[in-house]
């Protein structure tokens, strides 16, 4: 097949590859060259006329376009979402199922983890040399003593100070830094402070609750008078702590106990008709297993939120999502932006016209399940089932919110190409497309593009990438795992001013 066509009401179909001129498509033919990927008119549309796909509108006629026309940017104009909501009017549960397991670290307080780090997480900027100095010293021939432990890991980011002591900014990196201290994945943690920043580690400690104790320490250069005895000291607390994460072992855990990120980076058009609607139905047996499945990156679904706040499990879940919703659009509006600002250049040489177009597939990585609970950015994830937390569209800033929010296994889907990972959480990475997967075979986990060439069903293709969860979640490295990546994806969302 040349092209797709994805439901009879849509006005546009998509070519599976390089159609020339006058190509036969439907009862008409290709005007000029249309990429692969790319949209083709197969009515003729007026001026201001809705485009559809998925049977959704994904942006109006910016001119007259004839029958076999490529529609793209060139002569699709984009307008903000109406904002008309129904809540609850499409619930589909899944049938519940049991049994499924995988190998995870169980802790203390009965969280579950799928890897064993030691985590050397920052308060501000100005302690990252010192953080990453003290991770360096632990290579793989220094640890190759403590077998059950992952590695040692700094976390280091770009703020801290030079913020406001409240309001949404400061609350977002101490949730974030509260989710890194208490993630499942580490087996202990470090804090490192410089002693005079905004984001006082004191503070996280009473806000939170956090108390000293063999597996968590924490420590100012300041107070240590230095960065050189600082990393001395940090080096001899890890030191310290190591043989007590090392003492973790996996155990059997159920399903249940996986709360997956579900990402999307690179993205092109067959982002949706392949590798995010195959997640999806992961994510839909995941759930009936119990677990939890967590969507983000708000711009990205916008145009398609009134598709989720239908799945809602109550009015107050559904309008939480349309208060993000709204919370977007002021925010770029008063950031002189727009919304379809999103789509990258990336985006749209793979076909992707405006944030309507991206969002209606980038949704369909959240499955089919009602929508449980909607979080703030880094905020924990209570609620079983299918969730979405607040994020930005930039990856590794939403999947720091993520994983501070409980995920302990991340799924990212690309169709342009990605070379994303995260600790400690792992990134398993979805290709939509084959030519992307043999490409970048070193890099890609899962082939999602034989749905679209090689005859392979959705579901077939759903329940591939469910056990993948489960291997991974094991301790199978994913490639980006095997790679090395995620030392540098930590990137706290930075909100309000910087002064």
């Amino acid at each position: 097949m040349d092209f797709v066509r994805l439901d009879p009401s849509d006005t546009v179909v998509t070519a599976t590859r390089a159609l020339a001129a006058g190509h036969p498509v439907e009862n008409t033919q290709t005007a000029g060259l249309i990429p692969s990927g790319h949209k083709i008119a197969t009515v003729a549309m007026a001026q201001g006329d809705e485009i559809r796909k998925y049977a959704q509108i994904i942006g109006f006629a910016a001119q007259d376009i004839a029958p076999g026309a490529h529609v793209h940017t060139h002569n699709v104009a984009f307008r903000n979402t109406a904002g008309i909501y129904e809540f609850g009017t499409d619930q589909r549960p899944v049938a519940a199922a049991s049994g499924d397991s995988f190998l995870g670290y169980r802790r203390a307080n009965g969280s579950v983890g799928t890897r064993n780090y030691v985590a050397v997480l920052t308060s501000v900027n100005c302690s990252a040399t010192a953080a990453r100095m003290i991770a360096d010293h632990f290579t793989p021939e220094r640890l190759s003593a403590y077998p059950n432990v992952d590695g040692v890991v700094a976390y280091v980011h770009g703020t801290g100070c030079g913020m406001g002591g409240d309001g949404e900014g400061f609350e977002a990196l101490q949730r974030v830094m509260w989710g890194y201290a208490r993630h499942p994945n580490h087996g202990a943690v470090l804090m490192v402070g410089l002693g005079c920043e905004m984001n006082q580690i004191d503070w996280l400690l009473e806000a939170y609750g956090l108390s000293h104790g063999p597996t968590f320490q924490t420590m100012n250069i300041q107070n240590v008078a230095g960065l050189r005895r600082t990393v001395e000291m940090g080096i001899a607390k890890v030191e310290a702590m190591l043989p007590e994460a090392n003492k973790a072992t996996r155990s059997p855990c159920p399903a249940a106990e996986l709360t997956v990120a579900l990402q999307c980076g690179g993205s092109d058009a067959w982002s949706g008709i392949t590798a995010n609607p195959a997640l999806g139905h992961a994510v839909d047996l995941l759930v009936a297993q119990g677990g939890t499945g967590v969507l983000a990156e708000t711009p990205e679904i916008y145009g398609a939120e009134h598709l989720l706040t239908r799945r809602a499990a109550s009015a107050e879940v559904g309008e939480r999502l349309v208060g993000l919703i709204k919370w977007w659009e002021d925010y770029t509006h008063r950031n002189k932006g727009s919304m379809d600002n999103n789509p990258s250049p990336g985006n749209k040489a793979g076909g992707l016209t405006t944030i309507l177009e991206k969002s209606l597939g980038a949704a369909a990585k959240g499955g089919t399940t009602p929508l449980t609970g909607v979080y703030k950015y880094a905020e924990p994830v209570r609620a079983k089932g299918f969730t979405f937390m607040d994020s930005p569209g930039y990856d590794p800033a939403s999947v720091t919110g993520q994983i501070a929010s409980g995920c302990n296994l991340v799924c990212f889907t690309t169709g342009r190409g990605s070379a994303f990972g995260s600790k400690p959480a792992p990134t398993i990475k979805l290709a939509t497309n084959s030519d992307l997967y043999a490409k970048m075979s070193e890099d890609m986990d899962i082939d999602a593009g034989a749905i679209l060439t090689g005859g392979v069903s959705l579901e077939a293709k759903g329940r591939e990438i469910y056990e993948m969860f489960l291997a991974v979640a094991s301790g199978t490295p994913s490639k980006s795992e095997a790679q090395g990546l995620g030392d540098y994806e930590f990137v706290p969302w930075q909100i309000g001013a910087t002064m």
